[in-house]
């Protein structure tokens, strides 16, 4: 499901690549968060572009325990939250920054 997803957000931006998605645990996603964006904290999704050109080239890291907990509190399934999660991602490793455009794009793809 997860490398579907991702093939198809990247056909319909119109790109090429390959983005490469990790579910971690909350102790690695700390780690990696402490380590690249000085938060000593765990976050439910890391984006991470290499180059900077095409192909698009990059990682996603998800927590799964965030994962878990979030879908509990937004009363979806893990599945669902997963998804948006991997959404969320790869945009940003495609370029995008939070705001309009981002919640557009995600609302589009949420549909995938």
């Amino acid at each position: 499901m997860l490398n579907k997803l991702v093939a198809a957000i990247i056909k319909q931006e119109e790109s090429a690549g390959l983005i490469e998605v990790a579910i971690v645990d909350d102790r690695q996603i700390k780690k990696l968060n402490k380590k690249f964006r000085k938060k000593d904290k765990p976050t439910d999704v890391l984006a991470f572009p290499y180059g900077g050109g095409e192909p698009i080239i990059g990682d996603v890291i998800i927590s799964r325990p965030i994962t878990l907990r979030n879908a509990k509190k937004y009363g979806v399934t893990y599945q669902q939250e997963l998804k948006r999660l991997v959404i969320h991602g790869v945009l940003h490793v495609l370029g995008y920054d939070h705001g309009k455009e981002m919640s557009h794009a995600e609302k589009i793809y949420e549909k995938l």
